[in-house]
Parts: C-alpha cells; structure tokens; sequence
C-alpha cells in the first residue's frame, strides 16, 4: 500500500503580497512528496485553519516578509487548538520580525507563541523539508 502523502497548508500572512518565496516552496514542497495546499499571499489566520480542517493537513507553514510577522502570528496556535486543530505542527519563516534582532530570541518568541519552528530570512527550502520530516515522520 503506498503511503499517503502529508498535506501541508502554506500561505504568505497577514497584508504581505511577497509571492515569489511561497512560489519556490510550493515547488520545493511538492517535488519533495508533500501535498501542498497554495492559499497565496495576504492569507489571514482563519483561512489557514479553514484550509488546514478542509484538507485534513499535517502542518501550517507560514511565510512573512514584510516584518509583520510576529504580529500577525500572535494567537495562531490558540486558534488552531480551538478550531479543533490540537498540536498540528506550526512553521513559521521569512523576515518575520522588523529590524535587525538576534535569531535565538525571535524563534524563541515564536516557540513562546506555540510555533514548532521558526526560520531566519534565507533559510534554505531543504532545511525546512527537513524540520517537516523530523516533525511528521
């Protein structure tokens, strides 16, 4: 029997339009076995979580350039949980905070938010099809 590929619901957050990076994961995901639900960019939290219990997804993969992602993230896990979506794994990468600030404490705000990963401006695609696979397999 052939194993089913996990469903992964990716999307640019919040007022952000930067498509071209949500464009090379869409392409780096599937070509990576995933099933990859493309809501786009200026994707709100309700739309992630719709989409998420639509295709009984795996995991949330949340893009961010613009900076606004911290804002925009706050209160995602809660809904997610509350929406039925108990512990689905959180991802979350781009330029998602404004200014220059120490990785380390930007992911652990992001951990402290319930995000499961968190990744820098420029981090590879790989890197988080790996993190995928540590998380779902």
């Amino acid at each position: 029997m052939e194993k089913k590929k996990k469903v992964l619901v990716i999307g640019v957050i919040g007022a952000d339009v930067h498509a071209v990076g949500n464009k090379i994961l869409y392409h780096a995901f599937t070509q990576a076995g995933f099933d990859v639900v493309n809501l786009g960019v200026m994707v709100s939290q309700e739309e992630y979580i719709a989409a998420a219990i639509e295709s009984n997804a795996d995991a949330i993969v949340v893009s961010s350039l613009y900076g606004q992602g911290e804002l925009d993230c706050r209160g995602l896990r809660e809904k997610c949980d509350e929406a039925g979506l108990k512990g689905i794994p959180l991802l979350v990468g781009g330029n998602i905070v404004i200014g220059k600030q120490k990785f380390e404490d930007v992911e652990e705000r992001f951990k402290a938010m319930g995000f499961d990963r968190a990744f820098p401006p420029g981090t590879s695609p790989e890197t988080t099809i790996e993190a995928l696979h540590e998380l779902l397999d």
